[in-house]
């Protein structure tokens, strides 16, 4: 540890090998591609539906059936990474991942697309913690910095999505928005054979817990499609089964402990399990503002969908300000210090929405709050992920990305079915639509903003300091 009094050598620090930067270009293309697919699809949802004839309600699972699949093969990113290694697992989910988007392209019938869709969903479900967690082992203590660079290309892609879109549908048909992930997946195929590195030193042939995978997979797919359709009997009933399940998984978990899938011992790790907690609750507050923020401006002021988009899109200039910053900022002033005032800078960005609620619209506070909002969300959400992976062994980095994407993929469903009660309960004493009716929903996302604000001050206030003195005791 660094004598106190005396400079630190930022020798290393400042001049990063440059095979990180190979490793996280190379990865980067797969979650770069996963998230420009699914907003491509997405705007294009009407489209693919009229064309392939189909009702909106079965249309949906094109996009309904991706995540859900994408939830159920979350649970198994460590024990396959040890059992053929991450290098092998990146390939095969990447080539997956293209051979889906060609029989995407291919079909001709709303089935067939959907069930491709599935295919491209088990694969995708894989390459996003599978992406963490190469980044995490080859970036090491310099995670913060790395990761802050490496969420810019990823934050372009909800960008570039309309735009590809728009083009693609203008001058071809809906088949070519698969089809273009052709060419990029041969190539990143190609550079991943050359530029990843050869981790055939840690596969363990570890034992499958065939009984954990039937409990958490099926929970996890139950919880998802439970939150989504709360107000449904199925959803409900789904919501209930989905409890039963994940119960089932932790107590089977506890008593197996590191034969289980997920060893549930890592979150008697205290800074990462607080890291984690910040994770899932700012999953909820950025999900729950994506979801109250257009419905205040579409509903409550009156815009069009389209010009509530351009008003939102200052939040994704916050966040792609912010990002690069990340590494120097948890520097210079701790991983505590940057993270507690990302949330005060998101809570400050929410009293402007508070203001206009109960006065009047105005752009010039609009674009103030989305991008202090989307500051504050970036600065964060990198600290606490740096802390996370930097309490672990490198050996077990896997099962901390799955762990971590498991309870952070929850943090979303959960805190918009909460809002939408809050929301609900909110137009019932409003008989006539106006601003005033977002108020309390408002309120609510500030509360759950606090809640963020008391688990980011928990995380320790220098990440290495705080992990050497957990090893040394």
């Amino acid at each position: 540890m660094q004598p106190k009094g005396q400079p630190i050598n930022k020798s290393s620090h400042d001049q990063l090998d440059p095979k990180i930067w190979r490793v996280v270009a190379v990865v980067l293309i797969g979650p770069f591609m996963t998230q420009l697919d699914s907003t491509v699809v997405s705007v294009s949802l009407s489209t693919i539906q009229q064309e392939l004839h189909s009702s909106v309600e079965v249309a949906q699972w094109i996009i309904s059936g991706y995540l859900l699949a994408l939830a159920l093969m979350l649970p198994l990113n460590d024990w396959i990474v040890d059992r053929i290694g991450a290098k092998r697992l990146y390939l095969a989910c990447f080539t997956t991942f293209t051979l889906a988007s060609a029989l995407c392209g291919s079909a001709r019938t709303i089935d067939h697309l959907i069930l491709a869709r599935l295919v491209q969903g088990i694969a995708g479900g894989l390459l996003a913690p599978l992406t963490q967690m190469m980044i995490a082992r080859v970036a090491g203590r310099n995670m913060a910095r790395v990761i802050g660079y490496a969420a810019v290309p990823i934050l372009l892609a909800p960008i570039l999505g309309p735009v590809i879109a728009g083009g693609v549908l203008k001058y071809a048909s809906w088949p070519w928005l698969f089809f273009l992930n052709l060419p990029v997946g041969i190539l990143a195929v190609g550079l991943a054979v050359f530029l990843l590195p050869n981790d055939d030193a840690t596969i363990q042939r570890r034992q499958f817990d065939f009984l954990g995978f039937l409990l958490i997979s099926p929970g996890l797919v139950c919880l998802l499609y439970g939150f989504e359709h709360v107000s449904d009997r199925s959803g409900f009933s789904a919501l209930i089964l989905g409890f039963m399940l994940i119960g089932g998984f932790v107590w089977d978990a506890l008593r197996k402990k590191s034969t289980a899938l997920i060893d549930l011992r890592l979150f008697g790790n205290g800074i990462f399990s607080t890291a984690t907690a910040t994770q899932f609750l700012l999953n909820g507050v950025a999900f729950a503002g994506q979801m109250l923020v257009p419905l205040y401006l579409i509903a409550g002021c009156g815009f069009s969908a389209a010009k509530a988009g351009w008003i939102l899109a200052p939040m994704g200039l916050g966040m792609l300000c912010a990002y690069p910053m990340m590494g120097f900022l948890t520097d210079r002033f701790g991983c505590r210090a940057v993270s507690v005032g990302g949330v005060l800078l998101t809570s400050l960005g929410t009293l402007p929405l508070l203001w206009m609620v109960l006065h009047e619209f105005s752009p010039s506070l609009m674009v103030l709050s989305m991008l202090a909002r989307g500051s504050g969300q970036g600065a964060t959400g990198i600290p606490s992920i740096s802390a996370a992976y930097a309490s672990v062994p490198k050996e077990k980095l896997g099962l901390a990305t799955t762990a971590m994407n498991i309870v952070q993929r929850l943090g979303g469903p959960i805190a918009t079915t909460g809002l939408a009660v809050v929301m609900s309960a909110s137009t019932t004493l409003h008989q006539v639509p106006t601003p005033r009716m977002y108020l309390i929903p408002f309120l609510a996302l500030l509360g759950l903003q606090l809640l963020v604000l008391i688990s980011a001050s928990r995380l320790p206030e220098r990440i290495h300091e705080s992990v050497e003195e957990g090893h040394q005791t």
